[in-house]
């Protein structure tokens, strides 16, 4: 039996996040559409640690670019983002009945 993911969808470079005082604000439109959200509900799953997230900061090759990773139930959605804001790479990993592995949860994961 296999335990890859039941599905994986990369995207293409396709919105910007806006970086505000040393952080990042993600459109609810982006968070709901890859974590299969209605946009109006991102807010209050925020809000009540449904969703989480993690921020990352690149280092040598990779300095100036983020990636933030958002969590919920067993998606995952990782954004890579430039030091404009502009999203580079977008992906979802949706591990369908299975829990998220915790190693999906760590840094670098």
């Amino acid at each position: 039996m296999s335990t890859a993911p039941s599905s994986t969808r990369v995207y293409p470079a396709m919105s910007r996040v806006e970086l505000e005082d040393g952080g990042f604000q993600v459109d609810a439109r982006v968070l709901g559409q890859d974590l299969r959200l209605d946009p109006a509900a991102v807010r209050t799953l925020l809000r009540e640690g449904r969703i989480t997230g993690r921020c990352e900061r690149g280092e040598d090759a990779d300095a100036g670019r983020h990636r933030l990773t958002f969590f919920y139930g067993n998606r995952r959605l990782r954004l890579i983002v430039d030091a404009a804001g502009n999203i580079l790479r977008r992906s979802t990993i949706d591990f369908g009945e299975r829990p998220l592995p915790a190693a999906v949860r760590r840094a670098g994961g």
